[in-house]
Order: structure tokens, then sequence, then C-alpha cells
């Protein structure tokens, strides 16, 4: 299950030859399998969350104009894989190259951080599209994105299946055209040809509705709600 979801497209292979596709994939597979049999030490979390607080900032909410998702929540597992396909460059995140390079980012780090924002809380205001077309957008969630992600985005834990509700609408249209052009090679290779006809306004109908999918009340933060653990960011 893990290798079939950390499988690359064969644009990656294409373009930077299978040796180097197949290392990736053997690496963060290693990672992943690695740290999710640790027990993760939460406090250990919050510091190594401290160099990620920056751009995702400490509530762990990303940002509307989507450039950062909202990790806060995630799936644990997830967030392990994520971390670990950035890692192998299995993604392309320049932003967080820098932090790739450094040497303490190993899986109980990754355990570590992804316990601490598994279970932080979501906010309630993640950006939304216009919300012009949202019963188009339904239609293709329901037909498309309902068997891996959930009827209403929660996505699946034990699959690595991101979960996307409460997700920011720029993020997620970003996401989607990386998916379909190949340029984010992690995805799976099944939804990577599922959505190669979607035209423009299906993308952007889609994502407007899954963007507004919210989390269960008790996953929301409470109004107003600052993280605690971080009181030296100004806001």
């Amino acid at each position: 299950m893990v290798r079939r979801i950390l499988g690359v497209t064969l644009i990656y292979m294409m373009i930077f030859g299978q040796s180097a596709a197949e290392q990736g994939i053997n690496q963060a597979v290693k990672q992943v399998e690695d740290a999710i049999k640790l027990t993760p030490d939460v406090d250990n979390g919050r510091e190594v969350y401290l160099l990620c607080a920056v751009c995702h900032l400490p509530e762990g909410w990303g940002t509307e104009d989507g450039y950062y998702p909202q990790l806060a929540g995630q799936h644990f597992t997830v967030i392990i894989k994520q971390l670990a396909d950035i890692l192998a460059r299995n993604r392309d995140t320049p932003t967080m190259f820098p932090f790739t390079l450094l040497e303490n980012l190993q899986p109980q780090a990754f355990a570590d951080v992804a316990a601490y924002l598994a279970n932080l809380p979501m906010t309630r205001n993640n950006g939304l599209g216009l919300g012009a077309d949202l019963e188009h957008g339904k239609r293709l969630y329901d037909d498309n994105c309902v068997d891996c992600h959930g009827i209403n985005g929660e996505g699946n834990e034990e699959d690595y299946m991101p979960l996307i509700q409460g997700q920011h609408y720029n993020y997620l249209v970003r996401q989607f055209e990386w998916i379909r052009k190949g340029k984010r090679r992690n995805a799976d290779k099944e939804m990577v040809e599922q959505i190669q006809g979607f035209t423009d306004r299906d993308i952007s109908a889609i994502m407007d509705y899954t963007s507004r999918l919210k989390p269960p009340a008790g996953r929301l933060a409470a109004p107003g709600w600052r993280n605690p653990d971080f009181p030296e960011f100004i806001r």
C-alpha cells in the first residue's frame, strides 16, 4: 500500500531517469515505514515545528492565498508521508528545500512533528472559492473523490489519503493542477489518470466545493484561538 501511494508518475521517470525515480521511492518508503513504527514525542514535535511555524504559522493554519496549506488536524500518517516525499525529492517545494538539508530531520522528528500537528485545532476560516458553481463541483466530487477522500473530505489515515476538508481553496487548486500536469510526482497514479480531462471550470468548481467541506465542530479552534505554545510570535 505504501509503495502504491508513493509511486511516481511516468513523467518523473522520463525527466530524471528510472534509477533516480526508484531511489526516491525507496528512500521515502523507508522513511515512512521507520517513522510510523515510532512512539511520537509531542513535546519534541512542538520544538521541531518551531522551524515550520514561520511559514505555516504557529496555529498550523497556513494562508488563505494558498501558498502554505493548513497542516493542523492533518492525519499523522499523511504528514509523515509528505515530509518523506519532500526529502526524497518526490515533491517540488522550493521554500522547504533548505529544511530538507537538515541532518536532524530523521524519522523520529517526522513522527514527533506529525503527532503535534495532527492534534492542533483547525481554522474556522479557511480560504474559499467564489461559490458560483457548487452544484457542478459537488457532482464532480461525488463521482471522483468520495472513494478515496471520503464524503466529507475526511481522508483515510490508514491508506495515507489526505484529509482535505477545511483546506484553502487556492492551495487545493494549485495542487490539483500540479497533480494533473505531473509536477507533483507523489500523487496516486489512478488519480493522475482520472483527472486528465478536467477543464478549468471543473477544477475551480470541485475545489470550491471541497474547500467548503467543514471538519467536525470538535476539531475546530475556538473563536479567537491562538497557539499558546508560541507566544513569541507577533501576529
